[in-house]
């Protein structure tokens, strides 16, 4: 399993899930023409992704029709707002979301109903070779949720590197996705205690938030149990959850204004440190580069 990152900020936000042949997006918030331009650069780069999606033409549409589907995490714009233009292009391509975000979805982006198959927050269901269980999380939105995306591992013989891949206990390799997240909740803990790679928002630092000169209102709802997870927020959990699986971490979703990828990463690697796990590979997500996990 692969995890690239197209865009991660409060600009727009999607992330691209393969595995073998198959191919599924988490959000859509890139315009259409940014979206496949950026799918089209990160295949290209990578001679495996390129044969096994397609080979990038003609504004990579091919690319995006053969994608398995769209996970949404919930209705705001920046997770959303090339959904129209996208189903323009490729209304093959299913969108996964709960009853209350696509309800909301559906109304705000002007979409049809029948482009949507929607799920229940805990019920995993099959997508291509992903096993999908979305989990509740807080945010100030309609049922917004995260992701568990596992998929079978690779039979003897056929094992990527352990430079490429992380080894996954049991039979499967499971990602943990989670941005847009108020509080560290510990049943949003137990969901990445499952992973062997995760994604988590590490969205603003305290400090900068609150000297960034915001209204009160806007810096209440940033920081408050439904608004966005902070650098110290980020790093506990990860303290108080990661279990000895996890072998790849993304920091996400950092705020432009309010954070840095330094103190992000600083408070993240000091985290690891204390908790002896400075095997687990690092990356900070970028609002406007394509960054592989």
């Amino acid at each position: 399993m692969r995890v690239i990152s197209l865009a991660s900020g409060s600009k727009g936000n999607v992330y691209l899930v393969q595995a073998g042949e198959d191919a599924i997006l988490i959000d859509c918030g890139l315009n259409y023409k940014t979206l496949s331009s950026r799918l089209g650069t990160a295949t290209n780069r990578d001679a495996t992704l390129s044969s096994r999606l397609g080979t990038a033409t003609n504004g990579d549409a091919t690319l995006l029709s053969r994608l398995s589907g769209i996970l949404l995490t919930h209705s705001h714009d920046d997770h959303t707002q090339g959904l129209k233009v996208f189903l323009k292009h490729h209304p093959e391509v299913p969108i996964f979301a709960n009853a209350m975000t696509a309800e909301t979805v559906i109304h705000d982006c002007q979409l049809d109903e029948e482009s949507f198959v929607c799920f229940e927050n805990g019920q995993p269901f099959e997508l291509g070779p992903f096993s999908v269980k979305a989990f509740s999380i807080p945010h100030d939105t309609s049922d917004p949720v995260g992701y568990l995306i596992s998929v079978p591992r690779p039979a003897s013989g056929e094992q990527p590197s352990e430079a490429t891949q992380p080894k996954a206990a049991g039979n499967s390799l499971t990602y943990f996705h989670a941005t847009d997240v108020g509080t560290p909740l510990d049943s949003i803990g137990d969901q990445l205690a499952e992973a062997d790679l995760a994604t988590l928002e590490s969205n603003h630092d305290p400090v900068m938030l609150h000297n960034s000169g915001r209204p009160p209102s806007v810096i209440q709802r940033i920081y408050g149990p439904r608004g966005h997870l902070a650098n110290d927020q980020a790093a506990n959990l990860v303290r108080r959850f990661a279990s000895p699986r996890l072998k790849k971490l993304a920091l996400a979703h950092l705020s432009g204004a309010c954070n840095t990828p330094h103190l992000a990463e600083t408070e993240m690697r000091a985290a690891l440190r204390e908790m002896n796990r400075t095997d687990i590979v690092l990356k900070v997500f970028a609002q406007d580069e394509i960054v592989e996990l």
